[in-house]
């Protein structure tokens, strides 16, 4: 009879319509729910265990509350701000070509008409490196003597040759060219896939007007690109200020005279040179502020509908 009762209840359309859309919802919370757990256990947990870590102090298995004292260590670190420095400057370099040259690239790629698929899986090789092969290779491409294909190839045209990641001025550089090489593939196919999004409608009109490639990529390519320009924005920012195994193969970690110093190596350097993790932790906090706070500005003055 209770069985008969439920059926009878699920008759009524407006019941069934309630049970069909809780089943629903139920179903897609489930799969939302291993999502946010492998999130909160790899994600939130350890931000949130190394700001408690910046404020603390451990010796001999014994933890105390220090407040600001790690912090106040770690702006002492005699490679703090050359840190802060080459990171901003890896970042800066980076963004001037590692942002702009894959967009042009793709952009090319997209007007061709033959061996696209070719040329795709092309740009896309260096991304399939494991990048600590990779950039193995640019350590040897980088040697001062003549060893070094990229000595070799400066000499045979007549121009002088580079110390490389040995220079303090070319070191920043070094890193920027290593690193655009092996990520470039990426950022390529997913702006090409926004460009085979572009309606073709568009270009033929811009076309009837008279607009050329160069008018044609101002006022139709980047207009309709602008969201995935702007994310891609953010998103090599983020990735680029926490650069860490550029320098640590290409210059050895810290490089001539901290020229290859980053922030994140330097975490590496407190946490397992000098075992000191409350330090590498502040950092983090420090670094995790920085990249928040640019991250909440460039929403801010983004425009609403990106």
């Amino acid at each position: 009879m209770a069985g008969a009762g439920r059926v009878a209840g699920l008759d009524n359309p407006a019941r069934a319509a309630m049970w069909r859309k809780t089943v629903h919802n139920l179903t897609g919370h489930s799969f939302l729910a291993g999502a946010v757990v492998c999130f909160a256990v790899f994600s939130w947990y350890p931000m949130v265990r190394e700001f408690i870590m910046s404020f603390q102090r451990t010796r001999r298995g014994v933890t105390t509350w220090v407040g600001w004292h790690n912090y106040e260590r770690v702006w002492h670190d005699p490679s703090f701000f050359a840190a802060w420095r080459n990171t901003a400057m890896f970042t800066l370099l980076a963004l001037l070509i590692g942002y702009a040259l894959p967009f042009f690239i793709a952009v090319l790629l997209n007007e061709l008409r033959h061996a696209r698929g070719y040329l795709r899986a092309v740009v896309y090789l260096p991304v399939m490196l494991p990048p600590a092969s990779a950039l193995l290779l640019f350590r040897y491409a980088y040697d001062p003597g003549d060893a070094g294909i990229f000595n070799y190839l400066l000499h045979a045209v007549h121009l002088p040759t580079s110390q490389w990641v040995q220079s303090t001025a070319m070191t920043t550089p070094s890193l920027v060219i290593a690193s655009t090489w092996m990520n470039v593939g990426s950022s390529i196919l997913v702006y090409l896939a926004a460009l085979q999004n572009i309606p073709g409608e568009l270009y033929e009109a811009a076309e009837l007007d008279g607009a050329g490639l160069l008018r044609r990529l101002w006022h139709v390519t980047v207009p309709q690109t602008r969201l995935i320009l702007s994310l891609m924005f953010l998103l090599q920012v983020v990735a680029t200020m926490q650069v860490f195994i550029e320098p640590l193969i290409l210059a050895g970690g810290a490089g001539v005279q901290d020229s290859a110093t980053s922030v994140v190596y330097l975490m590496y350097q407190h946490a397992f040179r000098q075992n000191d993790l409350n330090g590498a932790a502040a950092l983090g906090v420090m670094l995790m502020v920085v990249l928040a706070g640019f991250s909440v500005a460039y929403a801010r003055l983004s425009p609403r509908q990106d």
